[in-house]
């Protein structure tokens, strides 16, 4: 087998644990049709790399003797590395974008990407207090895989924190996304907010400043686009 096919059934075994793992080496031989010395060579690699881990299988009922099955897990090593080849997938597609349509199609396609979020959220923002809205935001965004925090503002108000963005390299050209994103954070929470640093930009969080609750919503386009170094 030549290095390149290699190294694409080496990804496809490890797209594999990434989607249905944890998972046994003999799984992943029956769905991908390889025998077993395949597979153990192309998980030496992958454990070698850093890409996967293995642990023992929770045993399940009464198991006969011998040793207890093996299972694979994805690492975080080996999620970023799919994150940054969906990144570059992602950048392509929206430079042709720019090319062909320009920067405002870009911007259309930011505001259509975070409107599901809005969508979603949208009903249940108009149920909650004015007060509880943020912390309803941060978790939906952590469960979105954001990493996201609410918590009291020295200067008043409240901060929204991200601990990662699945996006940033992406944004860092492109950075209608942080703007589509921080549009809809201003409407989701009903008070004006300004983005004061972006993973994206280099720094370490996304910090957004929340407003308190009253001020006037004519201010919220006024606010919202306001962020760090723009």
């Amino acid at each position: 087998m030549s290095s390149s096919a290699e190294r694409g059934t080496r990804a496809r075994v490890a797209r594999l644990i990434l989607e249905h793992g944890p998972v046994t080496a003999g799984a992943l031989g029956q769905r991908l049709g390889l025998t077993p010395a395949a597979v153990r060579r192309h998980l030496d690699a992958l454990l070698t790399e850093g890409m996967i881990q293995s642990r023992t299988a929770q045993p399940r009922g009464q198991r006969g003797r011998g040793r207890p099955a093996k299972v694979f897990a994805i690492t975080d090593a080996g999620r970023s590395a799919f994150e940054h080849a969906y990144d570059d997938l992602a950048g392509s597609a929206l430079r042709f974008l720019a090319t062909r349509l320009g920067g405002e199609a870009v911007a259309a396609f930011a505001r259509e990407q975070v409107s599901g979020l809005a969508e979603r959220l949208g009903p249940m923002m108009t149920e909650v207090p004015p007060e509880q809205r943020l912390r309803v935001l941060a978790e939906a965004l952590s469960a979105d895989g954001y990493a996201a925090s609410a918590s009291k503002a020295g200067t008043g108000g409240e901060q929204l924190c991200q601990h990662h963005c699945p996006v940033a390299h992406v944004a860092a050209e492109f950075p209608q996304l942080c703007e589509a994103e921080t549009e809809a954070f201003a409407r989701l929470l009903g008070t004006p907010v300004q983005r004061l640093a972006t993973i994206a930009h280099g720094d370490g969080i996304c910090t957004t400043h929340v407003s308190p609750h009253g001020l006037s919503n004519s201010n919220v386009a006024g606010t919202e686009m306001k962020e760090s170094g723009r």
